[in-house]
């Protein structure tokens, strides 16, 4: 059967521009996987989304106009239902026949076949292939109903009559197959071939499009919109770069900045503009911030990634002198950069700890208490993170002299102002600014060293791939703020529940790990939230251990993001080693898994833990030689009392995968006494002696890992 390419175009009122790119890739894959589960198209069908701030289309290549029929065969009843003993149709069987639309007479042409334990009668026929038209207005139903909208709106149809509800009013439908149109309908619309180009710059209007393969050229070159957001996004970077290259500057990357303007223009015109150069007294964090996120601009920056007073703008429209379109976006920057100084100005007349005490008048849970409140606590955390450092066996250099009693000087005083700006009114106007704006403060201020840092730094990390706090005080606070939140919301019930998470918990969570791992401190997760509790009085339930299974489970969905196996991270996670250990570990065990050697004793390992599960009783790790009757065991006990020195050695040293390899020389004396050696003997003393030996055996094997879930 000859094929065509398939276009469907609905056309709508300016679609929310931060949905945009979703709303198109849902359109297009939601509608081509229907048509090609109703036979309409293949695998090999291309499809290719559009979508612009009016309109969502898909042109899909190779579609049929009408499917191939298809085999059927439906099971009926039971012959011994359907038929009676003369063979004759039953009630039941002419009931069911009647159901699915046939009668009496296809009764001789029935199928038997076994089913299960009995015979039962099918009946074969040929359902008709469907149509395009049929199939593509199914498509279409399913891809609007399936569409991520967050929020719908109702609107009047032209009848003045009818209303329907979808994200914004849809004005147009087209639909070709080929040249041809497809007679299909949706939100009132019924489909034809004329479209609209821009509002402003359009060369005809409407766009009739001749066939589904003219329409992006057509719309780009009568309607003078470029239909495809993976064009426009290309177009505005190349733009981008070239404006800023003439200069020998460098526009801001924000991915996200950059698919929102792609959602806003339909011909985008990139225009350089300017603002003046006294504004860049004012932090640049707050001018990118006001330009981007209020005006859509995109900051442009020198060589060393200092802000300049140059500033790039996406305009709609292609005017024959820009100067004017030039000019209006400088004077609608300038009161939004006069605010940000003004509130930089007035928010440093008043210093960070003159505004601590107004802390205790801003909520922060109900639950919870105040912003005061939880200053206090971080900082108590703070204190108690500093006691564990001090106290860790793994030593951890501060470089200061009295090292740990400065820092726990310093953390005290971060913590205790590392809120204050939030009552100041640039993290009033952009909350996005918090801690930014606390560092800058503290630096006007001349607070001693390492503490405005701190105070910048104890949000990181703010997302996955952000920079760590850069000193050690503002590692500890960091660390103390993302405590205070993981066990205050977990001890008061606040967890998170399938995609819902609105305090952030899940990245608080890795924001711990990484901290923990990346910046080598030797703490365990458990003593970290026993070490925070206290903070909270006796207002709250001990969370220790909700929490800690919490965040290892996080820590197992990163590393099996980076590659590592599930039998790998469940064998180190399964012992719950400090975080800052589990990168050598994991090293240690894919090094061990790749011993011929690794198989056996995995399999092994779980066996003596099975068999040290089902033992009555306590068993110790307490061989007594003169009880080895067997030479299997003798030969074991022999072999262990060799080998757990040097894994016991490497362990201590810290080198894991030394640890680890020093077992494989346990494999042949493992598995002559699992061969030859009766563990569960009738003699209690030997059974005890045996048990012990291979509790000796479980504790040398599973100190870097549980080698057990290496098992298959």
């Amino acid at each position: 059967m000859t094929t065509k390419n398939l276009l469907v175009e609905l056309f709508v009122e300016e679609l929310p521009p931060k949905d945009l790119k979703k709303f198109g890739a849902s359109f297009s894959s939601v509608l081509a996987d229907s048509l090609k589960a109703n036979g309409l198209s293949t695998e090999h069908s291309a499809v290719t989304s559009y979508a612009s701030p009016r309109r969502l289309a898909v042109h899909i290549s190779a579609v049929r106009v009408q499917a191939d029929d298809k085999a059927v065969s439906l099971k009926l009843v039971p012959v011994s239902v359907g038929l009676t003993a003369d063979g004759q149709p039953t009630p039941a069987l002419l009931k069911k026949l009647s159901s699915v639309g046939a009668d009496a007479s296809v009764v001789p042409q029935l199928r038997r076949q076994v089913d299960g334990k009995a015979e039962a009668l099918f009946f074969d026929s040929t359902a008709k292939g469907m149509t395009l038209a049929a199939a593509l207005q199914e498509a279409l139903d399913k891809a609007l109903a399936q569409l991520p909208i967050r929020k719908v709106m109702q609107y009047q149809l032209a009848d003045g009559w009818s209303s329907v509800n979808f994200v914004r009013p849809a004005h147009g439908l087209v639909a070709l197959h080929g040249a041809d149109v497809v007679p299909v309908s949706v939100l009132g619309l019924s489909a034809g071939r004329a479209t609209h180009g821009h509002r402003f710059e359009a060369k005809v209007d409407p766009v009739v499009v001749q066939d589904a393969d003219h329409y992006a050229k057509q719309l780009e070159e009568q309607g003078a919109v470029l239909a495809s957001f993976e064009h426009r996004h290309a177009e505005i970077v190349r733009q981008l770069q070239h404006e800023a290259g003439r200069l020998g500057l460098t526009p801001i990357d924000d991915p996200v900045l950059l698919d929102e303007v792609t959602a806003l223009v339909e011909r985008p015109n990139v225009l350089l503009c300017e603002f003046e150069k006294e504004f860049l007294d004012v932090p640049q964090e707050c001018l990118i911030l006001t330009m981007k996120a209020n005006q859509k601009y995109f900051p442009l920056l020198d060589s060393h990634g200092k802000l300049t007073n140059k500033f790039l703008i996406v305009s709609n429209i292609r005017p024959e002198d820009p100067g004017r379109v030039i000019g209006g976006n400088e004077r609608v920057v300038r009161p939004r950069l006069a605010d940000a100084k003004f509130f930089f100005d007035q928010d440093r007349k008043k210093t960070l700890a003159s505004r601590v005490p107004g802390l205790a008048k801003v909520v922060y849970h109900g639950k919870l208490g105040t912003q005061g409140e939880r200053a206090e606590r971080v900082q108590a955390i703070g204190h108690a993170i500093v006691n564990l450092l001090r106290l860790s066996t793994v030593p951890y250099s501060v470089d200061d002299k009295d090292h740990f009693d400065v820092l726990d000087s310093k953390v005290r005083e971060a913590a205790q102002l590392a809120k204050a700006d939030l009552l100041t009114d640039m993290v009033g106007e952009f909350p996005e600014l918090q801690g930014v704006m606390g560092g800058y403060y503290a630096r006007h201020e001349g607070l001693r060293d390492g503490v405005a840092i701190a105070i910048e730094d104890h949000y990181k990390p703010r997302f996955a791939g952000d920079s760590l706090p850069r000193n050690h005080t503002g590692t500890v606070l960091a660390l103390a703020d993302k405590l205070e939140t993981l066990v205050g919301l977990f001890g008061i019930g606040q967890l998170p529940t399938g995609d819902k998470d609105p305090f952030a918990l899940r990245r608080h969570a890795l924001g711990v790990i990484r901290i923990l791992i990346e910046k080598h401190l030797h703490l365990s997760v458990e003593e970290l939230a026993k070490a925070a509790v206290p903070a909270f009085g006796t207002l709250i339930d001990d969370p220790t251990d909700a929490l800690a299974t919490f965040i290892y489970e996080r820590l197992a969905g990163t590393l099996r993001e980076q590659g590592y196996s599930a039998h790998e991270v469940d064998a180190v996670l399964a012992l719950r080693p400090a975080p800052s250990e589990v990168p050598k570990r994991l090293a240690a065990v894919r090094a061990f898994a790749s011993l011929p050697e690794s198989a056996s004793l995995a399999a092994a390992n779980k066996r003596v833990g099975n068999i040290l599960k089902k033992a009555e009783g306590t068993v110790e790790a307490k061989v007594d030689a003169a009880l080895l009757q067997e030479p299997a065991e003798a030969a074991l006990y022999e072999a262990l009392q060799k080998v757990k020195p040097k894994a016991d050695a490497a362990f201590d040293a810290g080198d894991q995968t030394a640890s680890l390899q020093a077992l494989a020389a346990l494999k042949e004396p493992v598995d002559a006494f699992f061969d030859k050696v009766m563990v569960n003997a009738e003699d209690a003393a030997l059974r005890a002696n045996r048990l012990g030996l291979l509790a000796t055996l479980h504790a040398a094997m599973n100190r870097v890992a549980d080698l057990s879930r290496l098992a298959t």
